[in-house]
């Protein structure tokens, strides 16, 4: 039996819609500091979490919002602690990087790395206390280079801990290509360990949902820990308001015309060195301008494509997520 596409797309939409909330809010003044944004990730937040039950974990990244939404923690307390309230989920102590609820048993922090050694806490009290029952590691491509994620995958496969290990790979480090600053392969990594790992592309919810299946049923039979990597885009850059984005793009257009014309010069590097700068620099400004523009990969894009026969359906439920999220931007801020 496959997904039910339809919940999955509301989910995703209400995360999407949810963090545009926020983008306006913060771009308001109304929510102070650094937002980062899961948008781009809701297929993975969406295809994982529908696999969750009641007594499961998640130990979540930076970008906890939308597993946060998606596993059904109040928006209104969520919006209240980015505002800074202290009737907010954590007291407004939190912010948007250290969210914690007790009642979901989900944990996030800005410490990059950190959601291995947390989620596996979190199976071994399972393991002890609640079998059965499993935990869901959030983080990025760049905390594969951490030391703690990775004791957290020797420790998962020697006790054989039920959890999933969730890596969202955008590709990028900040500003710079992860394939610069990052030796091996990910994937390769993870089985160095002893654990299964599967890839998936994470902006295709049901290919999510499909890799997580295995890994979730293998976990909750107290065989072990299960590696995920998922594909996925950040439209927005590291962080909201990202203005290095914008100049980086703009540094790179410029680089080109000096590069164009250096190409017949006698000094300096060797034509093929030159070529390969310039051919190296337009990839990298198509690759990010497609990321950022593109609506192929955009997860909300590719699953609504596949439900638009039914348009009254559709209409219906983003009619519900808008007025809900409204509502809870309102009571947010009275």
């Amino acid at each position: 039996m496959g997904p039910d596409l339809w919940l999955l797309y509301r989910q995703m939409l209400r995360s999407r819609r949810f963090e545009e909330a926020v983008t306006d809010l913060w771009e308001k003044g109304k929510i102070s500091g650094e937002m980062h944004l899961g948008v781009g990730e809701e297929s993975i937040a969406a295809g994982i979490v529908a696999h969750l039950k009641d007594g499961d974990a998640m130990a979540l990244d930076h970008r906890g919002t939308p597993p946060l939404v998606v596993r059904g923690v109040d928006l209104v307390l969520i919006l209240k602690e980015f505002l800074g309230r202290a009737d907010g989920l954590c007291c407004g102590m939190g912010g948007h990087m250290h969210l914690f609820s007790h009642e979901h048993f989900a944990a996030s922090s800005g410490i990059v790395g950190s959601a291995g050694p947390v989620a596996a806490g979190f199976a071994l009290a399972a393991q002890h206390l609640r079998p059965g029952n499993i935990a869901v590691a959030f983080f990025g491509d760049g905390a594969m280079n951490q030391g703690m994620l990775l004791e957290s995958f020797n420790l998962a496969v020697a006790w054989k801990l039920p959890v999933l290990f969730v890596c969202k790979d955008n590709e990028w480090a900040i500003t710079t290509r992860s394939q610069h600053v990052t030796g091996g392969n990910l994937l390769d990594r993870a089985k160095g360990f002893g654990m299964p790992a599967l890839e998936v592309d994470g902006t295709d919810v049901e290919a999510v949902w499909n890799a997580a299946r295995q890994g979730v049923e293998k976990a909750r039979k107290n065989n072990g820990p299960t590696f995920l990597l998922a594909h996925c885009i950040r439209p927005e850059g590291h962080f909201l308001g990202y203005t290095p984005l914008r100049k980086s793009l703009e540094s790179m257009v410029g680089m080109v015309g000096p590069l164009l014309r250096s190409l017949p010069a006698r000094k300096g590097a060797s034509p093929g060195e030159r070529i390969a700068s310039l051919g190296s620099i337009t990839s990298l400004i198509g690759r990010t301008v497609a990321e950022k523009y593109s609506k192929r990969r955009d997860p909300i894009y590719r699953v609504r494509q596949r439900l638009k026969a039914d348009k009254s359906r559709l209409n219906e439920i983003e009619k519900e997520v808008a007025k809900e999220i409204q509502q809870a931007v309102g009571i947010a801020l009275s």
